[in-house]
């Protein structure tokens, strides 16, 4: 049983390797083949070629575009977790208080960046707020989902024993909301960082602390199109990081008694 739980992780690591440098080796053989200039499309040794050159300021920018994330996701996290209490309490607050949410989802994020950037003098603060805009919906969603998809029969049984809105919530609502909860994480994940990129883009604020959004495009600007591919590689890279922490967090929490994750796991 171990053997074979072993095999199929070893798998499930070496089968996307195998893709992985199949198609870096088919890309690296088209563009010296067919001699395509750097500037048009780089070859991936070109791109290596070009990380290792600028390094320090890519693992600056990278820095820089991490901490917007996870700042913003934390903050999403931390409004979309009592945002949905609230809902799940007050009948009221939710439908005066979610088409406002959904508003949120909804409206370009390229649209209002501008006017937050405007209006908050920190350009650091600017950026998150854009971020966790982009990252709270999700989070609301699937939460107040999970909170109220408990099981009829128990929250019978809580009725029956009188139990108040604190105890049913912190007993039954919680633990049957948390896998809805932690793949609302997952995705609200990935979205902190799309956020963060595109108020960068929108900011273009460079300096010290610019992030890889600005790197990109100043590497537009100047054509150096093997310093775009690696800023945008890095990106890529801090998606699946953020990604995969939330996976891991999942397994923790779920590993052991919920079907989805031991399904996933077996």
């Amino acid at each position: 049983m171990i053997q074979a739980m072993s095999r199929e992780w070893v798998w499930r690591v070496l089968a996307p390797v195998l893709v992985g440098v199949a198609l870096v080796l088919g890309w690296e053989g088209i563009c010296r083949g067919f001699s395509i200039p750097s500037y048009l499309f780089p070859a991936p040794s070109a791109i290596v070629a070009s990380f290792v050159e600028n390094m320090p300021l890519l693992f600056s920018s990278f820095a820089s575009t991490a901490l917007v994330a996870f700042k913003a996701f934390g903050l999403a996290v931390l409004i979309g977790t009592i945002v949905s209490f609230l809902f799940v309490q007050s009948r009221f607050a939710e439908i005066g208080l979610f088409p406002y949410v959904v508003l949120l989802q909804v409206t370009p994020i390229v649209a209002i960046a501008p006017l937050i950037i405007i209006l908050v003098k920190s350009t650091e603060l600017s950026l998150i707020i854009c971020a966790t805009v982009v990252a709270l919906f999700p989070i609301i969603s699937n939460t107040v989902t999970g909170l109220r998809s408990v099981d009829p029969g128990l929250l019978s049984y809580f009725k029956m024993k009188r139990a108040g809105r604190l105890n049913t919530l912190l007993r039954l609502r919680i633990p049957s909301a948390l896998p809805f909860f932690l793949a609302g994480l997952r995705i609200s994940s990935g979205l902190s960082l799309i956020g963060a990129v595109v108020a960068e883009f929108v900011a273009g604020t460079g300096g010290r602390d610019a992030g890889l959004a600005y790197q990109i495009l100043q590497s537009g600007f100047r054509l150096d199109i093997p310093l775009m591919f690696a800023a945008l590689a890095l990106i890529a890279i801090l998606g699946i990081i953020m990604f995969l922490l939330m996976s891991a967090l999942t397994q923790v929490l779920l590993g052991h008694w919920h079907e989805s994750a031991i399904a996933e796991h077996g």
